[in-house]
């Protein structure tokens, strides 16, 4: 696997497109969520694209300014990996690799509206569980922060 870091202003016509159908495949056909994806955070984002072998987009998150009571966070957004890709470390990886890149970069805590039952998964990056649980289009989400260590 191969990754990209890129800014709005870096991304093809072709990355963006594929970014954009994964997110639906995920979100809005396996997930059965009707959302505005296109929120306007795009444009200020990190995308961090998981190319596989084949040059197809296999995984994706995005990194962004955001503000949690008051606080100024790095969040990280838009979560997902491929279908014919889970159960193979590709989103461990990829949050790694995120998580790395934030690091590099700034000294903010990292949040995540993580949805609720991947709790463990991003306990283990060392997030913490700072909410109550929340409906988030429909589906149930947790706010959850990573302190700089």
């Amino acid at each position: 696997m191969n990754y990209s870091i890129l800014s709005w202003a870096e991304l093809s016509k072709e990355q963006l497109y594929q970014l954009l159908r994964l997110r639906s495949e995920v979100f809005v056909v396996e997930q059965e969520c009707a959302y505005q994806d296109l929120d306007g955070l795009d444009e200020q984002a990190q995308h961090i694209l998981v190319i596989g072998t084949d040059n197809q987009l296999n995984g994706y998150t995005r990194i962004y300014e955001a503000l949690y009571q008051g606080k100024t966070y790095q969040a990280i957004g838009r979560v997902c990996v491929k279908a014919s890709q889970r159960g193979q470390g590709v989103a461990r990886q990829m949050m790694q690799v995120t998580l790395d890149h934030i690091e590099s970069k700034s000294q903010e805590a990292v949040t995540v509206s993580a949805q609720a039952y991947l709790e463990a998964f991003y306990q283990q990056l060392g997030f913490n569980t700072v909410s109550e649980p929340y409906l988030e289009d429909g589906i149930p989400h947790i706010r959850m922060i990573r302190e700089r260590h």
